[in-house]
């Protein structure tokens, strides 16, 4: 039985607090997240019929401690002692302070004892509340992989008897790749979803923001924390204009920019053009400064590719991977012509990450129409939108396939 859609918003925006407090108070991540799921499946079968509680947070924060007492006393009555663990449970935690709890979730999920990838997929599940499904589309891996490395994750925390408080300055720049990948993975999800009817999940990207925000106040002298808190700044700016009034979806050269956020824009130009002139540069402030090239263009006209070109050749030398060349190449083509860029395109398409990947066939299917192919480009923009999950981007590129077949 699921909930209605706007308790499923409201249990999945609460989860990651609830879950922090839990582990703030209690320590044991795994039966923590347990309680926690307890909680909100209670939620999802009462709320509905009963009634969403007037502080919902705290109805879930008392449920998932008591789940967790409950389970905490079974243990000590199979140990025989439960007299003595009924003495020194814990009392029910209060709603405690979301913000700070949420963050030392994040760094906690991002333990030194895990992988790179599990310590990601760890942090989407437990802090980004996305499903497994989701993250497995994100690294392009099988679900059941997924799966298997946040068990073991959640297995590794509790053997390394890790504790729920900030990691101290040494700890945290050990951790900070692997947080600012989370970060960049959850707000990506947002902006523009793997799959469903939506083209974007706000909560998700707006999540992203919340959180970014307060590393960079942990970290204000980073340069790839700003960096990567301008990218999302100058990129979900664009949002209100990304769709039209019946949600299509609305590519960029044809977006209104005057709806762009102007102040979000301002905001994420000063943080670039600050950390650029005094911190070394990194993968996220060069994508931060492509995106402030886009939007600083009054018209899509007046977009300074050739900039855009040199920042992406220089990004691919920093952090090659197959979204970089992908959107390296769009670059050439809107700089020295699509033939140019389409002739790239058959060279990189056996690439990993990019051999059968909707967004190449996306591309291809521009550049084919930019050369005036327009068969060619009715039929690649199709084969994109079979292979893309995302309904949005289906009937956008289907759309786009439809306005090119062929004149009588």
């Amino acid at each position: 039985m699921s909930a209605p859609a706007g308790i499923e918003d409201l249990l999945r925006e609460l989860a990651p607090q609830v879950l922090a407090t839990l582990v703030r108070r209690y320590g044991d991540f795994g039966t923590c997240e347990d309680a926690t799921q307890e909680a909100l499946l209670a939620a999802a079968l009462q709320w509905p019929a009963a009634g969403t509680p007037a502080n919902p947070r705290g109805w879930l924060t008392t449920v998932a401690s008591r789940r967790w007492i409950e389970r905490w006393r079974q243990e000590a009555a199979r140990r025989r002692r439960e007299e003595t663990a009924a003495a020194l449970a814990p009392p029910d935690p209060g709603p405690g302070p979301a913000a700070d709890d949420t963050l030392t979730l994040l760094l906690l999920c991002c333990h030194p004892s895990l992988t790179e990838a599990s310590q990601v997929a760890l942090t989407l599940r437990a802090v980004g509340g996305l499903t497994t499904a989701e993250i497995a589309r994100a690294f392009l891996v099988p679900e059941a992989t997924v799966a298997q490395r946040i068990s073991r994750a959640k297995q590794r925390i509790r053997a390394s008897g890790a504790e729920f408080r900030l990691p101290s300055e040494a700890e945290r720049a050990e951790r900070l790749g692997a947080v600012l990948q989370v970060l960049y993975l959850i707000f990506n999800e947002g902006y523009t979803a793997s799959s469903g009817p939506a083209l974007a999940r706000v909560e998700l990207s707006g999540e992203a923001i919340r959180l970014t925000r307060q590393l960079h106040r942990l970290l204000p002298d980073d340069g790839e924390v700003a960096g990567l808190l301008a990218l999302m700044l100058l990129t979900d700016a664009r949002r209100p204009a990304r769709t039209g009034p019946d949600g299509a979806l609305v590519p960029l050269a044809e977006q209104d920019r005057a709806r762009w956020d102007a102040q979000a824009i301002a905001e994420g130009v000063g943080l670039i053009t600050r950390t650029l002139a005094s911190a070394p540069v990194g993968p996220y402030q060069l994508q931060a400064a492509i995106a402030a090239v886009h939007d600083e263009a009054a018209r899509f006209e007046d977009t300074d590719w050739d900039q855009i070109l040199g920042l992406y050749e220089h990004l691919g030398r920093l952090a090659p991977g197959p979204m970089v060349e992908l959107n390296r190449i769009v670059a050439v083509a809107m700089v020295h012509g699509p033939e140019a860029g389409l002739r790239q395109l058959a060279a990189a398409e056996a690439r990993p990450g990019l051999a059968g990947h909707h967004r190449l066939d996306a591309v291809r299917a521009h550049l084919l129409e930019l050369a005036g192919d327009r068969e060619g480009a009715r039929v690649a923009y199709r084969q994109a939108a079979r292979r893309t999950l995302s309904l949005a981007e289906q009937r956008y590129l289907e759309s786009r396939a439809a306005r090119l077949r062929p004149l009588q």
